[in-house]
């Protein structure tokens, strides 16, 4: 396969979060490579957060491994167990149905950049901080109430 040119593929600040829990991610930007290239067995997506944003609301999957290493700059990994700084060529891992829930927050001055790795999930997603659920393929209050 030939050298992927990261230009090629479009970049999005979009999200499917209802509206209320879409302010964090705002200045998230992601270019979804995998969907661009073919790769359907799996995810593969180049996120760059500006100062102030995040890559989620703070999450975990009962049926998705997830897997970040950062490319450029520095963000905060913020999970049940605290907050770690996270740096260039510094990893993280996220075993499916660990209740871990995470993101990652740019607390720092300047963009960072980091690939996520995963697959699409198809059980739930939990979201510990908010009033949200992702289950049977659509977002829900707590309550199972649908937005």
């Amino acid at each position: 396969m030939p050298r992927i040119d990261l230009d090629d593929i479009v970049q999005s600040n979009g999200t499917t979060y209802p509206a209320d829990h879409a302010g964090p991610v705002q200045q998230r930007w992601v270019r979804r490579i995998a969907p661009a290239i073919g790769l359907a067995d799996f995810g593969v997506s180049h996120v760059v957060l500006k100062p102030g944003a995040a890559s989620s609301q703070r999450h975990w999957h009962e049926d998705e491994d997830e897997f970040v290493v950062m490319l450029a700059g520095q963000a905060t990994l913020v999970e049940e167990g605290g907050r770690t700084v996270l740096h260039a060529g510094d990893c993280a891992a996220f075993p499916k149905g660990e209740p871990n829930g995470h993101h990652l927050v740019n607390e720092s001055d300047a963009d960072c950049a980091f690939m996520a790795f995963g697959r699409p999930p198809s059980g739930d997603c939990h979201y510990p901080d908010v009033d949200l659920l992702w289950s049977g393929g659509a977002f829900r209050h707590k309550d199972g109430r649908r937005y």
